[in-house]
């Protein structure tokens, strides 16, 4: 039994030797399992700089283009003729390239305008006194005429020659003669037409103008006088 005792000694030390050893193996990756991977979790400076580097700059914030003014639309030909509601006159206006000239009569009393046309509507002012203004559109000119102090409507259906706006102006005897002349065509065919003729800015009679022809010559006190459409005599008056 003696001789027994270091043996077993040296077996159990050994035994426990392994059973240390094996336990060592196994705690090991354990270990390395539950430590944080320190170059992982540490930011590269050199590397951030790089990205920060390299980054793309923020797109400043552009300006928002202002929409270019359109001028508005000049009508290049227009006429239009119709009754002043109230009254029993005419009224014509015309329209050449944004341009824009009137005439009222009826019979008794007359006056010229001229203005302009900017987009659906026309503006006139009398080239002694008063104001028209109209809207314009779906084939006829609606407004207002303003003459000595008194108001009217009308409504000025768009119209063709012969119909229109008709003016002379001349030198009789001396005196500075001017007429001026507005044609309607009627339903039936016919037309309506009224005038009135100044001499020195007095009234006196109107001639008649050609039916057939408005633009034939006319004889007033001896003197020819011509009348012209509005392409003729709107550049007058501008």
């Amino acid at each position: 039994m003696s001789r027994l005792g270091p043996v077993i000694t040296l077996v159990a030390g050994a035994v426990l030797a392994a059973g240390l050893g094996v336990a060592s193996v196994n705690a090991t990756p354990a270990a390395n399992t539950a430590a944080p991977n320190v170059e992982n979790s540490v930011p590269d400076e050199e590397q951030t700089a790089e990205e920060q580097t390299t980054e793309e700059p923020a797109q400043e914030a552009q300006p928002t283009p202002t929409p270019e003014r359109t001028e508005e639309k000049k009508i290049a030909k227009a006429d239009y003729g119709g009754r002043v509601t109230g009254n029993g006159g005419l009224i014509a206006i015309s329209i050449r390239n944004g341009k824009a000239v009137g005439y009222f009569c009826d019979g008794r009393a007359e006056a010229w305008f001229k203005g302009t046309q900017s987009g659906d509507s026309v503006s006139l002012t009398g080239v002694r006194t008063g104001k028209v203004t109209a809207d314009l559109g779906a084939g006829r000119a609606t407004g207002q005429l303003s003459l000595g102090g008194k108001k009217w409507s009308f409504v000025a259906q768009a119209v063709r020659k012969p119909s229109g706006l008709y003016r002379a102006t001349a030198l009789v005897r001396g005196a500075q003669y001017r007429a001026g002349w507005i044609r309607i065509k009627n339903p039936d065919g016919s037309y309506t037409s009224v005038g009135a003729a100044t001499s020195n800015d007095s009234l006196v009679p109107v001639p008649t103008l050609n039916p057939d022809q408005p633009t034939a010559p006319l004889t007033v006190d001896g003197t020819t006088v011509y009348p012209k459409d509005v392409d003729g005599f709107i550049e007058e008056m501008s």
